[in-house]
């Protein structure tokens, strides 16, 4: 993530505790224990589903048939306004797609039965954009006998098609797909090349970074609900559905800020408590590390490049084994944070791709000798080339690099747009089998400040413009980057960490470590407000 002031990072060129016997206690453990011994059985398990007796198929899925201005497409039927359910011309890949549009405030639905369906689970896949920055759209699988989920439509439109889905299990023979609108006065959306296959789209991670939060607790921090009352902020954001936290760790940061001691207090907090994953996040640096720093750390820095790979080894088998002793082992483990360049300058900078590839192995070889369940995770920022990321991913694998998954972060007024990311996450997973995640994703509520520190991103001309700065925008930022992560193919979309939803204003709680009463800059892209309430973004944790 970006960092400032004490930012180095703004990218360049660019509750109680839970009575163990409680069925919710239980439920977490369980969650828990299934993430952390296999992300592979994850993926499997949002594969597609076994050979069906029968073909489902949608009819006329690229509304095609009956040309341009058709009020009701075959196979196809309205309700509400349905004038305001028609067909045009410019398909995604046909002549035609599905409009929903009118000049005065409309509810429309545009839906099908579809029939001969073997029982089991299947994905409704569509292909949208919209220019739709308030309404409420979305596309859904009803009567199908059991739950009637929905995924919403992202206002991310630039002229860009972008592909979400959403899935059901289907107990009888029949089940309802639909595209429902209530929008605006001139609002639209377009829906082309609709799929309806067997498998399952769950988002496994739904995840928060929550580094900051144990020194927010201890200089004084406080959270609320929504409606006033004060509770623990994990118990907050774990009952809304998060299910999975992010904590970085630094080797000898100035005042201790994010050094093991603190790494370790939150993650007994967060695992034992609230049975909660842990992603840990390994810096190897005494400070921030990002894409424009990656400074080894003090203790290290006269290092060879063989004596550097005995500490990364040490350090990285240190920590693990730590998290193991308390309880608190970790389901998966970043090597490096935001490693575009590499980690480690100037000798493990790509530059030097073999000593790069090095210095990884010793950190996942550290990790793997304190606890082999972890998976490995190599975390890149977004970038706005694909084949950029190949390249790096590409060159790991070559110097015998062994990972399990891809994290990249994404913060689309740095990164760009929603289709960057699914062009991104889709190429990464086709191209290496391997699942994707968000590792880093953020978005304002506001583009004010709560302290006298100007927040890191209150720019309002580079602001998305599918989303507001208020918490509506945030809501709904989040909720489609999870979308999008969703609707990567075979299952290999595993989820999306939010970073820093607990960081609010607290004073010393800051962005630079040699300060005590530094300030943070990232109060306006927490999920709480300048009251500590939450905001209505955490409901984007929960299960879809």
């Amino acid at each position: 993530m970006s960092r400032h002031p004490f930012n180095p990072r703004r990218q360049a060129g660019r509750s109680p505790r839970i009575d163990r016997s409680s069925p919710r206690r239980r439920a977490v453990l369980a969650l828990a224990s299934v993430l952390c011994v296999s992300l592979s059985a994850i993926a499997a398990a949002a594969t597609p589903a076994a050979a069906t007796t029968t073909t489902p198929t949608v009819a006329n899925p690229g509304f095609e048939s009956g040309g341009a201005g058709t009020a009701t497409p075959a196979g196809w039927t309205a309700s509400g306004t349905t004038a305001a359910s028609f067909t045009e011309s410019g398909g995604r890949s046909g002549s035609f797609r599905l409009t929903h549009y009118s000049g005065s405030a409309y509810t429309v639905d545009t839906f099908q039965q579809i029939t001969n369906i073997t029982p089991g689970t299947y994905i409704l896949g569509v292909w949208i954009r919209s220019d739709d920055t308030g309404g409420n759209n979305w596309i859904t699988m009803s009567s199908c006998g059991g739950s009637t989920p929905k995924t919403y439509v992202p206002a991310d439109s630039d002229g860009t098609w972008l592909h979400i889905v959403t899935y059901a299990n289907v107990t009888g023979n029949t089940c309802y797909v639909d595209f429902h609108s209530a929008s605006a006065a001139g609002a639209w959306t377009n829906y082309d090349d609709v799929t309806f296959t067997a498998g399952s789209a769950p988002i496994a991670v739904r995840g928060g970074d929550v580094s900051s939060l144990s020194r927010g607790q201890q200089d004084g921090g406080v959270y609320y609900t929504s409606s006033g009352t004060k509770e623990n902020a994990l118990q907050i954001l774990s009952g809304a559905g998060m299910n999975y936290v992010r904590l970085r760790v630094w080797v000898n940061p100035a005042d201790g800020f994010d050094n093991e001691s603190q790494l370790l207090a939150m993650a007994k907090q967060a695992h034992t408590t609230y049975g909660l994953p842990i992603l840990l996040d390994l810096h190897y640096s005494d400070t921030w590390a990002d894409p424009g720093h990656q400074t080894i750390p003090a203790t290290w820095s006269s290092d060879t490049l063989s004596q550097l790979g005995t500490q990364v080894f040490n350090y990285s088998k240190q920590v693990a084994a730590d998290m193991v002793a308390q309880g608190t082992p970790p389901a998966m483990v970043q090597v490096g944070n935001e490693i575009n360049g590499g980690m480690l300058w100037t000798l493990g900078s790509t530059s030097h791709w073999s000593q790069l590839a090095a210095l990884l192995k010793q950190g996942i070889a550290g990790v793997k000798a304190a606890y082999s369940p972890a998976k490995i995770m190599l975390h890149l920022a977004a970038s706005d080339s694909l084949s950029t990321l190949e390249t790096w991913y590409t060159n790991a694998i070559n110097n015998g690099v062994s990972f399990d998954v891809i994290g990249i972060s994404y913060y689309d007024y740095w990164h760009g747009r929603l289709d960057v990311l699914q062009t991104d996450l889709n190429g990464l997973a086709a191209k290496y089998g391997k699942p994707v995640a968000v590792a880093e994703t953020a978005y304002p509520w506001t583009l004010t400040s709560g302290d006298s520190l100007t927040p890191s991103f209150d720019t309002s001309s580079e602001l998305d413009p599918g989303y507001a700065a208020s918490a509506y925008g945030q809501m709904s930022n989040f909720r489609d980057v999870l979308s999008v992560v969703q609707a990567v193919p075979n299952g290999l979309g595993l989820g999306a960490f939010y970073w820093e939803p607990t960081w609010t204003v607290v004073s010393g709680n800051g962005w630079d470590p040699t300060n005590p009463s530094s300030q943070d800059s990232w109060e306006n892209q927490a999920m709480f407000d300048y009251s500590d309430k939450a905001l209505s973004v955490v409901n984007d944790f929960a299960a879809r």
